[in-house]
């Protein structure tokens, strides 16, 4: 695909999801009287287009060049008896495996400081909707994306397997996030939704609500959360750089060294 392509194709995405998330973010409302141009969502839209234009094709890359080294783990036989099986099914498997991994690798970015330095980029986003659910540093997505497609790579589902569930993933991803409530009663206790994602993104860092498609995993490891109510500020509590180049730089330093860099910069 060359550039013109992947610019159109970067249009028509940002248009599909106005068209369907703007909608939903003015009838029902998680914090009512939030403007489509709140604060920040300049930012939120270089994410965006980082992702689409930038980032997205490079993590991909990366994930393929490294998913080689894993064909020798699982015996071909066993790949063969996996790939035979119906799609719902296979589908299934790999939501349940990747739901487990994503769930212990979400929890560690959130205790480990090394992975929380760029994970964070993510949680200092002070307004959610469909635009915030874009804000991720490059590394922190080749970690993310990486745990969520491992069972698949190292079982060798098959790319069609592949395919639905990662387009199904990153749709459900936008809408956790965006400015929406819509109560699900008893079975938000199955399926994950903004109600639940939102006190993830509480100015605790401990908020709990890891998993993603489902909330089971919360509720086996004891870190289910869902008060009735609406946070009252998302975002961190550290400070930390506002801006898209600065959200990307200063991760990749020791906090020292950035502050060194940046009064060179500005000198």
């Amino acid at each position: 695909m060359d550039f013109l392509q992947l610019l159109g194709a970067t249009g028509l995405s940002i248009l599909f999801l106005i068209a369907v998330f703007v909608p939903m973010e003015k009838v029902f409302p998680a914090k009512r009287g939030q403007k489509i141009f709140r604060p920040h969502w300049f930012v939120d839209l270089c994410f965006f287009l980082g992702q689409y234009l930038l980032w997205g094709g490079a993590v991909l890359w990366v994930l393929s060049y490294f998913s080689h080294y894993l064909d020798m783990i699982v015996p071909a036989g066993f790949r063969v008896a996996v790939q035979a099986q119906p799609w719902l099914l296979q589908a299934l498997e790999v939501i349940v495996l990747s739901d487990f991994l994503i769930y212990w690798g979400h929890r560690l970015q959130h205790r480990v400081d090394f992975l929380w330095r760029f994970h964070k980029v993510h949680h200092s986003a002070e307004h959610l909707d469909w635009l915030a659910a874009h804000r991720e540093h490059p590394l922190d997505s080749v970690y993310t994306i990486g745990l969520i497609n491992l069972p698949a790579f190292v079982l060798g589902f098959p790319l069609e397997t592949l395919a639905g569930v990662i387009a199904f993933r990153g749709i459900w991803a936008i809408y956790i996030h965006s400015n929406v409530r819509l109560p699900l009663g008893p079975l938000r206790m199955l399926i994950g939704a903004p109600e639940l994602h939102h006190w993830h993104h509480d100015l605790d860092r401990d908020a709990g609500n890891y998993a993603n498609i489902s909330p089971l995993m919360d509720i086996l490891f004891g870190t289910y959360t869902c008060p009735d109510t609406e946070p009252e500020r998302f975002g961190i509590k550290e400070n930390f750089e506002k801006s898209y180049v600065g959200q990307l730089l200063a991760p990749l330093f020791p906090k020292k060294v950035w502050k060194k860099l940046k009064r060179i910069i500005h000198s």
